[in-house]
């Protein structure tokens, strides 16, 4: 494996949008989420573009105990975020606009509506056997598939944990 991106690109699509499209980025707090999300910040600095920030968190009232309430999930999602670019933004000396996006549902689902419109859309993928991949599917996976827009898979690196925070 390498470290480089993997770019999917419909042609047609990227010669019709407008150079101020939005970058979009998912995260969820692991290394390799960071390291999209420091690729997907270069990028938009380097086009000139909004940076949307989107982690999809889950609250099921009935089945997660750790939580009072719904609002707390939301609370986590965004420090989640805030410490991501936190990290991501130590020693630039600008950042393009930054949107930040708490969905509740489905990462898959929540990337790939925040996606519509946007210049490209980024997104990491986590290690983990084949088998994990195949039961669970995977949220880069569904992204290539499903999106409206470009989609740019950073791959795992060795050794990279598949855990996030």
């Amino acid at each position: 494996m390498t470290d480089q991106p993997e770019i999917i690109i419909d042609l047609d699509e990227v010669w019709t949008m407008s150079t101020t499209a939005p970058i979009v980025v998912g995260i969820d707090g692991s290394p390799a989420a960071e390291r999209a999300l420091r690729w997907a910040m270069d990028e938009a600095q380097q086009r000139g573009a909004p940076l949307h920030v989107v982690n999809a968190y889950a609250y099921e009232p009935l089945t997660d105990w750790t939580l009072a309430s719904e609002q707390d999930a939301r609370v986590r999602s965004e420090a989640l975020i805030e410490d991501a670019l936190h990290v991501v933004a130590v020693g630039r000396a600008e950042l393009p606009p930054i949107i930040r996006h708490c969905v509740r549902g489905p990462a898959a689902e929540a990337l790939e509506e925040r996606a519509r419109g946007a210049a490209m859309l980024v997104v990491a993928a986590h290690g983990g056997n084949r088998f994990r991949r195949a039961l669970l599917g995977s949220t880069s996976a569904h992204c290539v598939r499903h999106a409206t827009t470009p989609v740019v898979v950073l791959p795992a690196t060795a050794g990279e944990p598949a855990v996030t925070r």
